[in-house]
């Protein structure tokens, strides 16, 4: 596990995945932009309802809440950046380091993009549940690593898997090897909670699952 984690990150920042990188940013940049200024006039929508003594208390909070939204905001979007660019990253991968394996089968567009939202809308729910603990030290950050691992490492996998086995194949394959895809799911969200960094974790945590599936390193020995 701990050499796919390595190649995978070799892999991000090589020449193969540049294209794919830039994309995956652009669009990853672009729906938390459009989701910010969302949040920042839904916010600001409220100020003139609540009038003196508060609009100073106010404006200071929306601030707050907006960094903290822009924090929830990341891991709902680079889960739909990666839903839409997967196919991309898992095929570089397959080309550069196992050309002589059969390649997978892209999804079509519309299914991937339902199935790309469909991850979106979880992560989306799952973070959304952490944030309302963001008063519990102590409680929260443990919270936030295992909802995310035990979700982001099954998703990843059955993105990556069904693009080679039939659904009843991968969900068996996935059960066989749920306890390394938590570990691995682990390590990707450890770099989902690194500001700036996990802008890449689309791109890290697809190819590091697709290493995974290729090498069977998930099962168990």
């Amino acid at each position: 596990m701990l050499t796919a984690a390595v190649t995978a990150l070799s892999d991000i920042l090589s020449p193969a995945f540049r294209a794919v990188l830039w994309k995956s940013l652009g669009l990853t940049l672009a729906l938390i932009i459009v989701a910010w200024f969302g949040l920042d006039a839904a916010v600001r929508a409220l100020l003139p309802t609540l009038g003196p003594p508060w609009d100073g208390l106010a404006s200071w909070l929306t601030g707050l809440t907006l960094f903290i939204g822009l924090g929830f905001l990341v891991a709902p979007v680079t889960a739909l950046s990666a839903g839409l660019f997967l196919d991309d990253v898992a095929a570089a991968v397959e080309t550069t380091h196992y050309p002589d394996d059969p390649p997978g089968r892209p999804m079509p567009f519309w299914p991937g993009l339902r199935s790309a939202l469909r991850f979106a809308a979880l992560v989306a729910l799952v973070n959304l549940a952490l944030l309302l603990l963001v008063l519990l030290p102590g409680v929260n950050l443990p919270l936030f690593f295992v909802a995310n691992a035990y979700f982001v490492g099954r998703e990843y996998f059955e993105f990556i898997a069904g693009r080679h086995l039939p659904p009843d194949a991968v969900r068996r394959e996935r059960q066989a090897g749920s306890a390394r895809l938590f570990v691995a799911g682990l390590l990707i969200a450890a770099i989902m909670a690194v500001p700036v960094i996990n802008l890449l974790t689309p791109l890290y945590a697809t190819a590091f699952i697709a290493h995974l599936f290729k090498r069977r390193a998930y099962r168990a020995a």
